[in-house]
């Protein structure tokens, strides 16, 4: 018994609150919570009766043997042939998802229904249901957290003076994959020395230099859902600077992760992390929010950030990643994904948070 007909009746469930009479939902990752389809080119649209999957005939046989709603296989562009089925239900009100919706295809679809249904804007209906892992997505977050940490261990022993970041880059994303991994959860972050300052550096051709800190931000995407760690090393003996860097930083972190309880608001557990770096006058080099949801994305919700008001709830899966940078010296991130509980919360990531001297 799969997961996905409970989802979808929550999402019909929730469409009398939105004033809508039906969903068109065109996010893949959305697509695939409510269907398990994986495919490049599908559209969902949910009724309070009922559930439709549309796709064309490259997917075929899979939607008719994996997808447990009415598949239609069109041999038309998608919107067409939703729309037909918008008018034959005689649907006065549909809902669609703005932020993923194209303007050419809103354009396709206002011409098709005309001004005998209502197109309304709308975001966050089924983003707010996947915001709270099931048991079942638990555990593949687990799976793709041990994944990413044990890519991340093979690679550390590969690691000497002279090696390039990109080297490194392309180690981490192998062994991911050599452990299972479908994929990496988005471009892997590999920077050195003064380069991380840059809190989203592009790994290049610059090597690792004895003396010089490195910043390693990996996740790996298993059976869908992803992972996200940063952990730092230094080729060498770090100065005392670096270590009182990098004891703030984690110091931070800790902070972050103890103020993690279901019922708080995300922006309390951002400002214990910033509270502590104010401490040690490294709050102006926090220049980014100290978290965020991850699933079958690597960025969902709920943002972990300033004066975000949203309560955390039990099920939900977050990161916890601040950090401080400073331009010429260089950048400290320690990040876990954290899985919150009624009671606090439970750090998924096992890697240790030691700064690894190489």
């Amino acid at each position: 018994m799969t997961e996905f007909p409970q989802r979808r009746q929550r999402v019909a469930s929730a469409l009398a609150s939105h004033k809508l009479e039906a969903l068109l939902v065109s996010s893949s990752a959305s697509i695939r919570y409510l269907t398990g389809y994986v495919g490049s080119n599908g559209l969902v649209l949910i009724t309070p009766a009922e559930a439709h999957f549309f796709t064309d005939p490259r997917y075929a046989t899979e939607a008719q043997q994996s997808i447990d709603c009415t598949v239609h296989v069109c041999k038309k562009p998608l919107i067409e042939e939703a729309s037909a089925v918008v008018k034959r239900k005689r649907l006065k009100n549909l809902g669609f998802e703005s932020t993923w919706m194209q303007v050419d295809t809103y354009d396709r679809l206002h011409k098709a229904l005309g001004a005998g249904c209502k197109l309304d804007p709308v975001n966050g209906i089924v983003e707010e249901l996947r915001a709270v892992k099931s048991t079942e997505e638990i555990a593949k977050i687990r799976a793709s957290v041990l994944v990413n940490s044990l890519a991340f261990e093979k690679t550390l022993r590969r690691i000497k003076r002279g090696t390039r970041e990109m080297d490194i880059a392309a180690e981490l994303d192998f062994q991911m994959r050599m452990a299972g991994a479908e994929k990496p959860a988005f471009e892997t972050i590999v920077a050195s020395g003064p380069r991380t300052a840059l809190p989203h550096a592009h790994p290049t051709s610059k090597q690792v230099l004895e003396g010089e800190l490195l910043l390693i931000d990996m996740g790996a995407m298993l059976d869908g859902y992803a992972s996200d760690m940063t952990r730092m090393a230094f080729l060498g003996k770090p100065n005392k600077r670096m270590q009182s860097l990098y004891k703030a930083v984690l110091e931070a972190q800790l902070a972050g992760v103890a103020a993690v309880k279901a019922g708080v608001a995300a922006g309390t557990v951002d400002a214990a992390a910033r509270e502590v770096l104010k401490r040690h006058e490294l709050d102006q080099a926090f220049v980014h929010s100290t978290g965020h949801g991850l699933g079958l994305e690597i960025h969902e919700g709920p943002r972990v950030a300033k004066k975000q008001t949203d309560k955390l709830k039990a099920g939900m899966v977050i990161t916890i990643e601040p950090g401080a940078y400073i331009e010429g010296l260089g950048g400290v991130r320690i990040e876990d994904t954290v899985l919150v509980t009624e009671t606090g919360c439970e750090i998924l990531t096992p890697t240790s948070k030691d700064l690894v001297l190489l």
